[in-house]
């Protein structure tokens, strides 16, 4: 496949050109030689009809949709996402309302708070970080609602690595005409399994991925993608939508990222995908059969139950850093490690021996405090923009939630802007390390 954003930057880094242009450092160096703004023949953005475009149909060919870059990760993508449904909304002269995962990352909420658009939440089953809905879920929810919403917004797979039933849940709103959404930042690769999973493959009308979460491509870049069967409105109005959140200075260093990407994945990917997951899913099998437990489906995560091994998750954690293997993320009771073809065989093996060293001890009982949902006192747009004040977290009972502040990962907020601050909500952040909140002023 070809990769025009990249042959352009080599070409003009060759040329030698004197760069009376931005960027400042005017080429040197080995990197910097790449790193061009939107000169004759690099194409812009948000204005795509050169070397852009073709790399983006190029990937749109790919995935099997109408594929958009982002240079901005998901975050950039889940914006444009929201924007775009709150457009369709209008289009039909409704009001925008979306249907959530309360498990929803933090960006979704500033994307409500951005926007203006209305949210209602599913809970469904699972901790914060894991809203498990089911498509039975949606449809009791579409019988019993007075309004459909606009839109369902899910995020699978979760940052644990369970994975909704995309197929089901879509059969569901496509029946009502409900516009489904899917943060799919964790699993672009999903498309290219042997059984694909990928949302838009499965009936999503748009999702999300992260390129640089699971495939070989530089920190922020990350792709929207638009079914072809999607009310066209939505692609059509894609780059605008991008574009009202985006920098006019995309990085060229990440669209090149995203063009040799397109090249990876055409090029015996899938294979060297299915040869991978298979000799992890035999890992996993060796682990468990030796008294690890794992949550979650997601092919290419490991997600330790580590109070079922007799540890929690920082000492196990700490146990693989003294190893010289680092994970992704780890709270009291989950380890998580992420894997790419891109791990080698000696890798695997070397993990494979430290964890099977681990003697495995007393399981531990304690569990992470339950949490009704929040009481809701203001849309989330009224209270990120009202005057705030950051207290600890014991100081903040009853108090209304202002900005959300948690950090990344995993950056799924506990309680959202405009939420009141409960008792539960004060021991759920106990639990998690969270020492202070911002909060309206009273």
């Amino acid at each position: 496949m070809e990769t025009p954003i990249c042959e352009f930057l080599e070409n003009y880094a060759k040329k030698g050109a004197t760069r009376l242009h931005m960027p400042g450092h005017k080429g040197m160096g080995q990197t910097e030689k790449y790193d061009l703004t939107e000169i004759d023949g690099a194409d812009s953005l948000y204005e795509a009809s050169g070397i852009i475009a073709e790399s983006e149909r190029n990937a749109g060919a790919l995935f099997g949709a109408d594929t958009f870059y982002s240079a901005e990760g998901s975050s950039l993508a889940i914006r444009a996402m929201v924007w775009l449904a709150s457009m369709y909304a209008a289009s039909r002269g409704e009001k925008p309302l979306l249907l959530a995962g309360r498990n929803a990352h933090k960006t979704f909420v500033s994307a409500l708070a951005l926007t203006g658009a209305e949210v209602e939440w599913l809970t469904g089953e699972g901790s914060y970080l894991s809203c498990r809905v089911t498509a039975a879920d949606v449809q009791r929810y579409f019988d019993k609602a007075e309004r459909l919403p606009t839109a369902l917004y899910l995020t699978s797979p979760d940052y644990l690595g369970n994975m909704a039933d995309i197929a089901s849940v879509a059969r569901v709103c496509h029946e009502r005409g409900v516009l489904l959404l899917v943060d799919n930042a964790h699993g672009a690769y999903l498309r290219f399994l042997p059984e694909p999973m990928h949302p838009i493959e499965l009936g999503a009308h748009m999702c999300c991925d992260s390129a640089h979460k699971t495939l070989p491509a530089l920190t922020g870049c990350a792709y929207l993608h638009i079914a072809k069967d999607a009310p066209r409105e939505l692609a059509q109005n894609a780059k605008n939508a991008l574009a009202l959140f985006g920098s006019t200075s995309p990085s060229y260093l990440l669209l090149a990222s995203l063009d040799s990407v397109n090249k990876y994945l055409s090029c015996g990917y899938r294979q060297k995908l299915a040869d991978f997951a298979r000799r992890l899913e035999l890992l996993k099998k060796e682990l468990r059969a030796h008294g690890y437990a794992f949550s979650g489906s997601e092919p290419l995560k490991l997600t330790f139950n580590t109070k079922a091994y007799g540890y929690l998750g920082a000492e196990m954690a700490g146990y693989l850093m003294a190893h010289n293997f680092v994970p992704e993320f780890y709270d009291p009771d989950f380890l998580v490690l992420m894997f790419t073809p891109e791990i080698s065989e000696e890798e695997m093996a070397n993990l494979r021996a430290v964890l099977l060293a681990l003697p495995k001890r007393a399981e531990i009982f304690v569990f992470p405090p339950r949490m009704s949902l929040p009481t809701r006192a203001m849309h989330p747009r009224e209270a990120v923009l009202s005057s705030c004040e950051s207290l600890p977290a014991e100081q903040c009972r009853g108090r209304v939630l202002a900005a959300v502040t948690v950090g990344c990962p995993p950056a799924v907020p506990i309680v959202v802007s405009g939420e009141i601050i409960s008792e539960s909500a004060l021991k759920c952040f106990k639990y998690y390390g969270i020492e202070a909140c911002n909060v309206i002023k009273e």
